[in-house]
């Protein structure tokens, strides 16, 4: 299944406590459960007033869906075209 990018504008997430991140995970995750789409969630990235998040779907659509019905802004989008790491380079 292709890999998603997320960028999330939002204002301040550097700040957020853990029990905000928590409710924010939370919330992601039962929505993709009440979805039940084939959407999942791998990891996000907090950054002072970003997110970026790693999702894997069928295509972008869900990635736009999920966020709708959470709430969470997906304020850019993009498919993942290839992987590389220390090892691409051995």
């Amino acid at each position: 299944m292709p890999k998603f990018v997320i960028e999330r504008d939002i204002p301040g997430a550097g700040k957020l406590s853990a029990r905000d991140l928590q409710a924010v995970s939370q919330k992601s995750s039962r929505t993709i459960k009440q979805l039940g789409s084939k959407v999942q969630w791998v990891q996000s990235f907090v950054t002072a007033d970003k997110t970026f998040c790693i999702y894997i779907a069928d295509n972008e659509e869900q990635i736009k869906e999920h966020a709708s019905h959470s709430g969470i802004p997906a304020t850019k989008i993009t498919q993942v075209a290839s992987v590389i790491d220390p090892i691409t380079a051995e």
